[in-house]
């Protein structure tokens, strides 16, 4: 009998998504195969300190995966000792660590794939993906390059733009040009855009900061608070359309599932209607044309390979409710996985139950890996 892979599930995170990352956690941790998988859990307080616990034998309880985060268990153990199986061979000196970058440390790890389940801000933006990068240790997901651009608005509608993708009209800005020139940009904003508008921090997610602003005061409120999660924000147009989402999952030659529609409680789909409430209805697959469902998937797949993408991905766009014209909204390189998350129900009505799509995302990383391993990165001068 073949043993057991060993799975390090990173959760948590200095980020305003924390608490969806824990939601996201749990639900791996009750619905992976522990006959196959062995999980050895690495929370990240909202300060950025690490802790690990011992390796999970089964499907994690809500209340364990609370108490461990909180660090009161015996099991977790502090910073310094948390990073150590992930990274092998390490020494710290002061607070710079410096980890062993070779195959043979991968192979003291006790580890075989990192399972990053970290949203936003440190997670979900090529960080975390950097440092594995460097550890060299294969990981679930997007690379540095995809989790980057899809993390920020500005530069993933950019490459959205070069690739030829319908958009909505946006405008953005940094705090510093904001303050020195607000004047100015109201004017732009209100003459390129119009009310009501959408405003968004560039790099953030889970509907985390936006706001919807109907008039200028409610704007520049709108703007000030999309400020407190970032140093640059978006603003888009409003447009009269239904929500459809696609799950996209693979590496180079990645697979788009059916069509969904998010039918939101509130009157967008924020942070609350997202995880909190429950009432938001999911429409799977979505009541729309076949031709316009082939479409949409078609741009999914276009959207994944144009940010590089890999493992997985749930890309939004709008469907006009009277021209139904086909908007790209954006590409989420960490969708969730919370009980009222699109992307495994998306699969799940596409064929592809929960547990086999853990296996597939288990796969899918492993491979990558393998396959970087004989790109060579240094040349030895003559």
């Amino acid at each position: 009998m073949s043993r057991k892979i060993r799975i390090g599930l990173i959760y948590g995170g200095k980020s305003g998504e924390h608490d969806v990352s824990l939601q996201t956690a749990l639900a791996v941790m009750k619905a992976v195969d522990f006959n196959k998988y062995e999980i050895t859990p690495f929370y990240i307080s909202k300060k950025g300190e690490w802790r690990s616990g011992a390796p999970l034998l089964g499907p994690a309880e809500s209340k364990e995966v609370l108490t461990f985060s909180s660090g009161e268990t015996a099991a977790a153990a502090p910073a310094s000792n948390a990073l150590a199986p992930i990274f092998g061979a390490i020494q710290t000196k002061g607070d710079v660590a410096i980890t062993a970058t070779n195959t043979a440390a991968m192979k003291d790890t006790g580890l075989d794939v990192i399972f990053p389940l970290l949203h936003g801000t440190f997670g979900e933006d090529g960080t975390i993906q950097g440092l594995l990068e460097m550890a060299n240790i294969p990981y679930v997901g997007a690379g540095v390059l995809a989790s980057a651009v899809g993390m920020d608005k500005v530069m993933m509608k950019k490459v959205f733009a070069q690739e030829g993708l319908p958009q909505c009209i946006f405008r953005h800005f940094t705090r510093t040009e904001w303050e020195k020139n607000r004047a100015y940009h109201l004017v732009e904003l209100e003459t390129a855009i119009g009310y009501p508008c959408f405003v968004k921090p560039a790099n953030l997610g889970s509907s985390v900061g936006i706001s919807k602003a109907r008039n200028q005061e409610e704007l520049i409120e709108a703007v000030n608070f999309a400020f407190q999660y970032d140093r640059k924000v978006i603003i888009e147009e409003n447009i009269d359309a239904r929500e459809i989402e696609v799950a996209v999952l693979g590496n180079d030659e990645p697979i788009a599932s059916v069509a969904g529609e998010i039918v939101s409680s509130n009157e967008f789909y924020d942070y609350k209607a997202k995880y909190m409430d429950g009432k938001s209805a999911m429409v799977i697959p979505a009541d729309i044309p076949e031709e316009t469902s082939e479409r949409i998937r078609q741009l999914a797949l276009q959207a994944f390979l144009a940010v590089d993408g890999s493992g997985l991905s749930r890309v939004d766009f709008f469907l006009g409710k009277i021209d139904q014209k086909i908007y790209i909204n954006e590409i989420n390189t960490m969708p969730g996985f919370t009980p009222f998350s699109m992307y495994p129900l998306l699969w799940q009505e596409t064929g592809k139950p929960y547990t086999e799509l853990l296996d597939d995302l288990i796969r899918l990383a492993i491979e990558r890996h393998t396959a970087k391993q004989n790109i060579q990165y240094s040349f030895d001068v003559e």
